[in-house]
């Protein structure tokens, strides 16, 4: 199993073991598993997630200050050995331990290549990181059309993706608001990616399907395809 090294400047404060079909949770709230006391870090900052292809997953929680791998503002993305997670002032670097088993499409890092990069970043590189703004995700709409949700139950007419994270639950607070017992307060999330767009699952004890498959972490969306989630249930399509 890999690790996330947590660490602020030069100081390593403590390491986390990632497992399969477990979600790791990092916020400033007692209830992750990573808390990282910081102002600048939100309450459900990240989580991170197994792959349905062996691999880990990041996927930023809506966060204030934003969420960076190896110096770039994410959404989600997925982890290779030696990644570079920056959480407000804090720093956790993904690894594989030695002679452990990695997904076949990632690429071999050597062991001295990773250490080299638990080194402290230059602080006014940190700081021009925690400056980049959202449009560097937003601008990059997938061969300039938006995703459109074509409501089949649950709402009326369409509803645009427009921003690079749609949350989804019977919260108020969430761009889709769904009702259900067992619906999440944030059920899930569209997350809006260079490549297309991703669902994913957030909370809760009622899944998100896709084509009447349950998601239990993410999957990439093709168009037509029909997403459930507690009383909606809509088609995705793509609108240039």
């Amino acid at each position: 199993m890999p690790i996330l090294q947590l660490q602020f400047k030069d100081k390593i404060i403590s390491k986390y073991r990632l497992e399969k079909g477990k979600s790791l949770k990092i916020g400033r709230r007692e209830t992750n598993d990573v808390v990282i006391e910081n102002v600048s870090v939100s309450g459900k900052h990240a989580k991170v997630d197994s792959t349905e292809g062996g691999g880990y997953m990041i996927m930023d929680l809506n966060s204030t200050n934003g969420t960076f791998v190896n110096d770039k503002m994410i959404t989600t993305h997925t982890l290779k050995h030696g990644d570079i997670i920056s959480v407000g002032k804090h720093r956790l670097i993904f690894g594989y331990v030695k002679g452990e088993k990695r997904p076949e499409s990632e690429g071999k890092e050597d062991e001295e290549s990773w250490m080299e990069k638990t080194m402290v970043l230059d602080t006014e590189e940190h700081r021009g990181m925690l400056a980049k703004t959202a449009s560097d995700i937003s601008s990059k709409v997938p061969a300039g059309k938006l995703g459109v949700l074509s409501y089949l139950a649950g709402g009326e007419g369409e509803f645009v993706l427009s921003k690079k994270l749609t949350k989804i639950g019977k919260d108020l607070a969430n761009d889709i608001i769904i009702s259900g017992l067992t619906v999440g307060k944030v059920a899930a999330t569209i997350s809006m990616m260079p490549g297309g767009y991703q669902l994913s699952y957030v909370g809760g004890l009622s899944k998100p399907k896709v084509n009447e498959k349950s998601v239990k972490e993410s999957v990439k969306l093709e168009e037509f395809d029909t997403i459930s989630i507690g009383s909606m249930k809509a088609t995705f399509i793509l609108k240039g």
